[in-house]
């Protein structure tokens, strides 16, 4: 590749977000879908992803977003957000306007044979609810 394309491919990106995940699965299969919630939309219960980490962008609207040991926070359309995967609470993926969908992608790590995501039971959150930030400092 020449000079002038390298130039030009490195003015082309654009970084949005650069992690270490914890860890990947040996074997891992990689799956990315696309979530559409209406305005509004709940988002799914609080769940986690056993099988490995999960990588994301918000294409369109607003997501109130809640991980396990952080305090909630908005992300808006461009912004990117990971999750690390494994035991970690995803307590919110809500659309966070009701007037406004809100559309994201989502990459994950999956091991063959186990579930993508798990819901979270009641007993469980309450057992471990001292881990919840439910403010920012």
């Amino acid at each position: 590749m020449s000079g002038d394309a390298l130039a030009a491919l490195k003015d082309s990106l654009s970084v949005i977000q650069s992690v270490s995940p914890p860890f990947l699965p040996p074997n891992a299969d990689v799956m990315t879908v696309i979530i559409d919630y209406l305005p509004g939309g709940p988002g799914i219960p609080p769940h986690r992803h056993p099988s490995g980490p999960a990588f994301g962008y918000v294409l369109e609207g607003e997501m109130l977003f809640e991980l396990e040991g952080e305090a909630p926070r908005v992300i808006t359309a461009s912004e990117a957000f990971w999750e690390p995967g494994g035991d970690v609470i995803h307590y919110s993926d809500a659309n966070n306007r009701s007037d406004i969908r809100l559309r994201f992608l989502v990459t994950m790590m999956c091991v063959p044979g186990q579930p993508m995501l798990v819901l979270v039971d009641d007993d469980e959150l309450e057992q471990r609810r001292d881990r919840r930030v439910t403010h920012t400092s």
